[in-house]
């Protein structure tokens, strides 16, 4: 039986799951891309159905974003369900 260690947290988890810092960051986007629609969604009290004709997608594409389905999802396409539901998303660079 292997033991478990615990490691601190480089902040990024994917980092510390060994992907590359760009793919790694890319994932980090898409994931806090994701839950911050969910969020969004919720608030709103709209159905799957309802989400679905305003993003242009099927109600099964809204139930795997909601699932945080995020291999399914490119950071381009999140995006662009933020502009369709009224918070285009933005991208800062840090210095």
């Amino acid at each position: 039986m292997k033991e478990n260690k615990i490691m601190k947290s480089g902040g990024n988890v994917f980092s510390d799951l060994g992907f590359d810092d760009a793919d790694a960051q890319v994932l980090a986007l898409r994931v806090d891309l994701m839950a911050q629609l969910d969020k969004k969604i919720k608030a709103g009290k709209m159905t799957q159905v309802a989400v679905s004709k305003v993003l242009g997608v099927s109600q099964g594409r809204v139930s795997d974003l909601t699932r945080g389905k995020v291999e399914k999802f490119s950071l381009d396409m999140l995006i662009t369900f933020a502009a369709r539901l009224g918070s285009p998303a933005r991208i800062e660079l840090s210095r």
